[in-house]
């Protein structure tokens, strides 16, 4: 063989190498996000799916995940997905914790059990008419193209619930997954520890790793909390590569790996939404709070302070509550939730986070487009749920929203006393409008 076909055998093989190893991600994201999102839904929210064509796994967009087999271990509460029997994935449910994604050698914390208290929603007023209406058109699917699957709604006003109805299958206890609606409950938390003097908004050298002369020294809490880190990190749950996949499915500890993202801007000068920022917070809540007290603390610091019996942070392998994404509650309690902000940071006579607090992060990041993000709250909607719709602009100006994957949506109208949960699978994420939902419930409350 001669020289040149030497080298082109060797760069032929390394192609095939590359070329295996970007496969091996896809399989391996594939079967953890198959693994994670059955055993959460059926042994978090109780739901009796079919774990090769439910809806959340097989539908739409996710007809790439039909060639990928999962079985239920009731005996284990675990679901494992793979490949024609490679690169197997399993998720582990621990009650009081969730669904875990399994790694060798990893060890986990277990939460101490507590009681709940609380009284933010009064859910025995009656259903209103006008309001039922319009939740009841929630539930209708106007293009069989693209299906909203909307599986919960719950309208509050004035704190009591006037418009409520669930999908088949689910009811008013059980609790559904938020997605990135869990990153505003994480915004509570920091406020907490700010309030309480424990943490600080300017804070920098945030982890041991951002040290000087590490450029990312400069980043601050309140940099974390409005996305304007800098850190490169690629939020397209399109592509399986991207690091917000990555993090979530295939990385044991979803902190660390976002911690070690370089920097493409300056921390402050630009904003870029970012799981991975929401993941390096929760971090740093557990340092501040400490490894003794950290698994329970959300519970006493937040859930059982206002009622919230069946909220459940799903941790990573590591023990870092994943609050970009892994939150489960039932629609009333994600509405308590919301309630909780429409009372400006009180529950009854407990005050949460302050008022100052509360103003701090419904006030807009000058770098996010249009001022339309805040401190872990949105601000204003996105085009693809409505945003650019004329119905938006209807929308009261002092209207926050926490915003999820597949149409999850929580939006707090202070002025309006109005708080509205939306949940459900509208995979398609622009066949649920929620400036249209808001607009026409605002306009009849």
């Amino acid at each position: 063989m001669g020289v040149a076909a030497s080298l082109a055998a060797i760069a032929a093989a390394g192609v095939l190498v590359w070329a295996l190893f970007r496969l091996r991600a896809v399989v391996d994201v594939a079967c953890g996000y198959k693994s994670k999102v059955l055993c959460t839904a059926i042994f978090g929210s109780g739901r009796t799916l079919d774990p090769q064509h439910a809806d959340e796994i097989a539908a739409d967009s996710y007809w790439l995940l039909r060639p990928f087999t999962a079985s239920i271990d009731r005996a284990t509460a675990s679901v494992t997905t793979s490949l024609a029997g490679l690169r197997p994935r399993t998720a582990v449910h621990r009650a009081g914790l969730g669904a875990t994604l399994a790694y060798s050698g990893v060890s986990r914390a277990d939460p101490e059990r507590v009681g709940l208290h609380g009284h933010a929603v009064r859910s025995g007023a009656r259903l209103r008419p006008d309001v039922q209406r319009l939740v009841d058109r929630a539930f209708e699917e106007p293009n069989p193209s693209r299906l909203r699957r909307t599986h919960a709604v719950v309208v509050l006003h004035d704190g009591e619930i006037v418009g409520e109805r669930y999908a088949r299958g689910v009811g008013p206890d059980t609790p559904l997954p938020g997605w990135s609606m869990a990153k505003s409950v994480l915004n509570t938390l920091v406020g907490v520890l700010v309030d309480e003097g424990r943490l600080s908004i300017g804070a920098r050298e945030l982890l041991p790793r951002w040290r000087a002369p590490d450029p990312r020294a400069a980043i601050s809490v309140e940099d974390l909390l409005r996305m304007r880190s800098g850190l490169r990190f690629s939020e397209a749950y399109s592509n399986p590569w991207s690091d917000v996949l990555q993090m979530l499915f295939n990385v044991p500890d979803a902190a660390a790996y976002a911690s070690t993202r370089p920097l493409d801007a300056a921390p402050g000068l630009s904003w870029s939404y970012s799981s991975g920022t929401t993941n390096i917070l929760s971090a740093i809540v557990r340092h501040t709070v400490g490894e003794e007290r950290y698994a329970s603390w959300p519970r006493h610091a937040l859930f059982d302070r206002i009622g919230m019996s069946s909220a459940v942070v799903e941790p990573d392998a590591a023990g870092t509550f994943v609050f970009s994404s892994f939150m489960l509650a039932t629609a009333r309690d994600w509405a308590r939730y919301g309630q909780l902000w429409a009372d400006a940071g009180r529950c009854g006579d407990l005050a949460i986070v302050s008022r100052e607090w509360v103003r701090f992060s419904t006030s807009p990041t000058i770098e996010s487009p249009d001022g339309r993000f805040g401190a872990h709250w949105w601000l204003k909607l996105n085009p693809e749920i409505g945003g650019s719709a004329p119905a938006a602009a209807a929308i009261a100006p002092d209207a926050f929203f926490a915003i999820g994957h597949e149409g999850q949506t929580l939006t707090v109208i202070p002025s309006r006393r109005l708080v509205l949960v939306r949940l459900g699978a509208a995979i398609y994420i622009d066949s649920w409008n929620q400036a249209e939902f808001v607009a026409a419930i605002q306009d009849v409350v």
